[in-house]
Formats: structure tokens, sequence, C-alpha cells
């Protein structure tokens, strides 16, 4: 009798292990298709990147919880001024999280963008960006967007193109700089990231997301540049402009980088 309970507990074991090992094959296999489809659009150097009308930012707290400014939220929103000052993109769809009132990633960041001498003409903010994907299928269809420069830090972005293209949205990234100064729980965030890109694949092909909030048609109303814009481009000065008063605190950390 112990020998065939010893047996069968043995068997339990074993199918257990396989189910494990598969379960981590499957999971590095999928990250690393992700990652080898969208790699080579991915610039890291930001004058580099390629030229666009529509430039897509991303949203995420203004602060971490230990009360700091977020980095990541200053490192999109510089590179996305500089763009702009650059020439390389025309306009700036800036989709965020705005489930409360007291939670408002556009505005947040369109204060920020003003304080760093971004016309509001060259800016439009979508309230309904609750993530990565609602963000994209948003500027597909609703901002009319068939063409876009991503905006966000370069561990975000393969997630973000894999699903710019199930979208049928042709999208390049621009990697903006990584913190001059060690993050506390960078690790978490790139290994959420990591689980993100799995969960895409079962959004995409296994059970059919569709964005919470899609709502009218709203193509992008896209300033032209003045002559004077395209002869005599703006001087690449990444420390131009300084960034506006911050809002009242979130307790929010980092909202939106694995959605």
């Amino acid at each position: 009798m112990k020998q065939a309970v010893g047996k069968v507990f043995r068997g339990l074991l074993m199918s257990l292990g396989a189910s494990a090992l598969l379960a981590a094959l499957l999971f590095v296999v999928a990250n690393l298709w992700v990652l080898g489809q969208t790699h080579s659009r991915i610039e890291h150097e930001v004058p580099l990147c390629s030229g666009e009308r529509v430039g897509v930012v991303f949203g995420t707290s203004h602060w971490t919880r230990s009360g700091v400014r977020n980095p990541y939220f200053d490192a999109r929103m510089s590179a996305s001024a500089r763009l702009l000052r650059l020439g390389r993109i025309d306009h700036l769809l800036i989709s965020g999280d705005n489930r409360t009132r007291f939670y408002n990633e556009p505005i947040t960041m369109w204060r920020d963008l003003r304080g760093r001498q971004v016309a509001d003409a060259d800016m439009t903010l979508d309230y309904a960006g609750f993530s990565t994907f609602d963000t994209l299928s948003r500027a597909r269809e609703v901002f009319d967007v068939e063409r876009a420069l991503l905006i966000t830090q370069a561990w975000h972005l393969p997630r973000a193109l894999f699903i710019a293209d199930a979208l049928g949205l042709e999208a390049t990234g621009c990697a903006v700089p990584s913190p001059s100064r060690k993050v506390s729980g960078e690790w978490r965030l790139q290994a959420r990231e990591w689980v993100a890109r799995v969960a895409t694949l079962g959004d995409l092909y296994l059970w059919g997301r569709e964005p919470h909030f899609l709502g009218p048609l709203e193509p992008l109303n896209i300033a032209p540049r003045s002559w004077e814009a395209w002869l005599f481009p703006a001087a690449d000065d990444p420390d131009a402009g300084q960034p506006a008063e911050s809002q009242s605190k979130s307790d929010e950390v980092l909202k939106g980088e694995g959605e």
C-alpha cells in the first residue's frame, strides 16, 4: 500500500514539475518573442528618434509613494518637450488615467509640459488612457492616428510597440533617458513588465480584450509649423524650460507602468 501511495505521490510531483517547467519555458519564449519583434524599432538616443507627426506619451504618476517626484514621469516629460523642440514630432497625444477627480495624469502632464514651454496647440489630452492597451486603441480609433512615435521607458516600449502592431498602428519607439540616480523598486517594475508582456499575448490572441471606453472620432488638430520653425529648429537644449508647479501628491506609485 505504501509503495502504491509513494508511486502516486512521485508521479504527481513529476507532473507538477513538468507543468512548472513548461510554464516557465512558455513565459520566457513569450517575452523573447515580444522583444524580438520590436527591438529594431527602438531608439535610445532622443535626438536620433525617428520623425513622426504625432508623439504618444504614456501616463504615469507624478509622485512615488515615498513622496518624491517620480523620475520616470520627469524623463517622459523632458524627452517629449525636447522632441518637439528638435522638430522630431509636431504634436503630442498625452494619454493617462483619470479615474477619479483626485488623480488626473493627463492634466498633470499638460501642466508640466507647459512649464517646459510646450504650447497648448501642440498637445491633445486623452483622459481615458487607463492602460497601454487603451492608450493605443484610442490613438488609432478615436484620434485617427495611423503613425506615431511612442515615448516612454525602454523596458515599456517592447510591449507598447507589440500592441501597436496588433492594432494596426505604425509605430516606432523613443526610449527616454534612464534616471541619473538609482530608483528604489525599479527591479519590481521591470519584473512586472515581463509578466505584463505575457498577459498582453492573452489580451490580443485569446480573450479579445477591448478598451474601457472609445467614444466618437476626434481627429487631432495638428497646428502647421511655421516656415521659421522649419528653417531654424530650436536649439537642442535639454534643460530649456522648467517644470510647472506640481499638483497635490498622489498616493499612487508609477500608475500605468505595468498595465
